[in-house]
């Protein structure tokens, strides 16, 4: 029985991959942006469950202000004045009515997000969701509070 001849190896070559007969080179996907990152502290969406808690009354809504009938910048000052005064009393969820505005283009309504998540609210406010229909709908939401302190 005849052994195989022997084949020489270039010691460089030895160990390189061999090339992959793949398709020609292509143009890389579309790389999915990053998702923003809330800034520390800033207040999110409540988690779902609080939110059914709070729509079906099994949490307390233990407080209530009705912004109606105010301007832009006296609703920002009501509302601040509210939500600090609602923490130092040791309240955990609060009711923001703001109605829905003529159309449902309320300035307010607008306002209230970015106001909830300005820096002078950033220690006080946990989260925000709309409200249930039973308690506003769209022209209200739920504010969570954090704990003072926290």
């Amino acid at each position: 029985m005849e052994l195989p001849a022997a084949v020489e190896v270039n010691p460089s070559q030895a160990f390189l991959p061999r090339p992959h007969p793949g398709p020609a080179k292509s143009t890389p996907g579309p790389i999915a942006a990053p998702r923003p990152t809330p800034a520390h502290g800033a207040p999110e969406a409540l988690e779902p469950r609080r939110q059914r808690r709070l729509s079906r009354e099994r949490d307390p809504i233990e407080a209530t202000i009705d912004l109606h009938g105010f301007g832009r910048f006296e609703a920002e000052d009501k509302l601040r004045a509210f939500l600090l005064s609602a923490q130092a009393r040791g309240l955990r969820a609060v009711l923001v009515v703001t109605g829905q505005g003529r159309r449902g283009g309320g300035v307010i309504r607008a306002s209230i997000q970015e106001w909830l998540q300005s820096h002078a609210l950033r220690g006080v406010v946990s989260g925000f969701a709309s409200a249930h229909r039973r308690h506003g709908g769209d022209g209200a939401f739920y504010v969570t509070l954090r704990r003072r302190g926290a």
